[in-house]
């Protein structure tokens, strides 16, 4: 038994060890403190952009580190906190609305290593501050907006039939469309049953006339509660990357939660005023044949018509049907017309038909503009308090129509920061259904950096303790395992950096642990080396016997571990699943320390060589 590794495996660890120094090395660096600039239509930015952020702080005699381009965003590295603070105002001030800035923390990682594309490990909330919020989507309301597009295209499709009908008025779950007669009750259902598969028909009546009640299927009411899930992460993340935030986290909780964490955001109040709001956009026509007055005196709106507010509290009497909606909308931009604040709106082929069609018919006629946003508030019933769901509607803007146009039109009648705030939500994307704040935890980085500190001692005293057991009980041995167990930890640090998998407490936790698991399976190997050094055999056969027989209960236990671990993070969320992370990836390496690098380390020193006794 001459113990020898072939070359191209002693190659093979030298150059995965390399590896994992290469990608761990930019942990070893730190962060500053920064601000990213990136444009507000997303576009990339070069050395210019560079250049002249460079020029503005250096002529307001702030100090930088430095600036950099990262993805196409700018990065500008700070020496303190203070800097930061006070460059920011003054970059908003030079550069204007169409840069987005956003406070964050930029590693000190050298040139050559961001040219490689090597970065380091980010870290979660928990350890490098930032907000954290959770939003409950209003699942019901979800349905409420697809039952009211029904409304409006059936009330289009019975129009282009030619089918007469007295009213199409939505609720909760249901459309209800009330016809003139049997006939036209018969040509409706067939008319609707070819233009959508996802409803179900049932006859009825309403007042003495027929009706068909129009519901969603089983099938399309889940379909469409998960859609409304999935669009509104998708919104969620479109709203967080127009903040400018680096490596936001946007993921679904449970069956109707969303969990949005933000590290390194330090003002919370505008990330939930731009991510949580639930503004939308529609237009109408102005009711100018009805005094908005007497509507408002009376209580009742006219027929085909609704009562509104603008923003002065007076009356506004608009139609009830709807020209445009905001889900209609393509692009958004805000800017100034005729010295006014005006967001410029492209809309698609469908809308653009649509408000095409408006302005020809009704030139030197009014069309208004309604703000619509679900809130939620406190209020008190029977001496409990509960919370109820509302919304908050008015009228923004009153226009008249001069000329025809269509896809392309602009919204005044709004201060800058609300027409920049308003084309970032149109623009990222209208929610599918309202959602509300449920919880927000603010995470200063003074905590953040305790909880490093903190997680950083717990992997130091975890690491020595079982370096100076294994020493002790194990002699050089023991220095093999040991040298083992930091290349793992090592390679642990450099899989994370490569994933970009954020590491959290519980991910310090998971890496503590697999500091003790590592050399688990070193103990069952160094016990059965010296279970057949006891039975006679020579070191060199005990040496192969130890690792032969060891291998298949190393095995077993880590692979079990490992199922464990997958379960966590395939049925866990947040926390849950950075624990699972980094025990994961600690099993999988700890496999290959622990079993081919110890071995290669023990060929080394005994392979090949008559070996009379062996310090283990």
């Amino acid at each position: 038994m001459q113990n020898k590794y072939p070359s191209w495996v002693n190659m093979l660890v030298a150059a995965v060890v390399m590896f994992g120094l290469l990608f761990a090395l930019p942990n070893l660096y730190g962060e500053d403190p920064a601000i990213q600039a990136a444009l507000e239509n997303g576009e990339p930015l070069n050395d210019t952009a560079v250049a002249r952020v460079e020029q503005v702080l250096s002529g307001q005699g702030i100090e930088t580190i430095g600036a950099y381009l990262d993805e196409g965003r700018v990065m500008i590295r700070f020496p303190d906190d203070e800097s930061a603070f006070r460059a920011k105002p003054k970059l908003e001030e030079t550069l204007g609305e169409q840069y987005i800035l956003a406070q964050t923390l930029a590693p000190r990682t050298p040139g050559w290593l961001r040219a490689l594309g090597i970065k380091p490990m980010s870290l979660g909330l928990d350890l490098r501050g930032g907000v954290h919020f959770l939003f409950e989507v209003d699942m019901e309301k979800a349905i409420a907006q697809v039952m009211e597009n029904y409304e409006r295209d059936f009330k289009t499709l019975l129009r282009e039939q030619d089918i007469r009908y007295k009213t199409v008025r939505s609720s909760a779950d249901r459309v209800v469309i009330v016809l003139r007669n049997q006939e036209d009750q018969d040509a409706a259902r067939r008319a609707i049953t070819e233009e959508s598969t996802e409803v179900q028909l049932l006859d009825t009546t309403s007042g003495g006339d027929p009706a068909i009640e129009v519901q969603l299927t089983d099938i399309t009411t889940r379909q469409r509660q998960d859609f409304a899930i999935e669009q509104n992460i998708t919104t969620l993340r479109n709203r967080v990357n127009e903040l400018g935030v680096a490596e936001p986290v946007v993921q679904r909780q449970g069956l109707d939660r969303i969990v949005v964490q933000l590290p390194g955001v330090r003002d919370s109040a505008r990330a939930i005023d731009v991510i949580g709001a639930t503004a939308t956009l529609s237009f109408h026509l102005v009711d100018e044949a009805n005094n908005p007055l007497e509507a408002e005196r009376s209580g009742r709106a006219p027929p085909g018509s609704r009562l509104y507010q603008d923003r002065n509290g007076r009356p506004v009497l608009l139609k009830r049907d709807t020209i445009v909606t905001g889900d209609q909308i393509t692009d958004a931009s805000s800017g100034f017309t005729e010295g006014q604040s005006a967001v410029f709106v492209d809309l698609d082929p469908k809308g653009a038909r649509r408000m095409l069609e408006t302005t020809q018919n009704n030139i030197d006629r009014g069309m208004g503009v309604v703000f619509k946003e679900e809130k939620r508030r406190t209020v008190n019933r029977g001496g409990q308090t509960v919370e109820e769901n509302y919304t908050d509607e008015q009228v923004i803007s009153v226009a008249t129509i001069r000329g025809v146009f269509s896809n392309s039109f602009q919204i005044t009648g709004l201060t800058s920061t609300e027409a920049r705030d308003l084309a970032l939500l149109l623009r990222a994307g209208s929610l599918a259904a309202p959602i509300y704040l449920v919880e927000e935890r603010t995470i200063g980085p003074s905590l953040g950096q305790e909880n490093v500190d903190q997680g950083r001692l717990a992997v130091i005293v975890g690491f020595l303790t079982v370096v100076v057991f294994m020493l002790v009980y194990y002699r050089l041995f023991g220095v093999f395992a040991n040298m083992a167990l930091l290349v793992n930890v090592v390679m642990i640090v450099a899989l994370l950096s490569l994933l970009q998998a954020s590491l959290t407490l519980p991910g310090i936790a998971g890496i503590v642990l697999t500091v003790g698991m590592a050399v688990d399976a070193n103990v069952l190997i160094f016990e059965r080396i010296r279970e057949e050094l006891r039975n006679g055999n020579t070191p060199q056969a005990a040496i192969h016997s130890g690792y032969e027989k060891a291998f298949s209960s190393i095995a077993d236990a880590n692979i079990t571990t490992l199922i464990a671990a997958l379960v966590l993070w395939t049925l866990g969320s947040g926390p849950i699943r950075g624990f699972a992370v980094t025990l994961s990836l600690g099993i999988m390496t700890s496999m290959f320390t622990a079993i081919v690098g110890t071995r290669a380390l023990v060929n080394l020193v005994y392979g090949g060589k008559r070996v009379e006794k062996l310090a283990i």
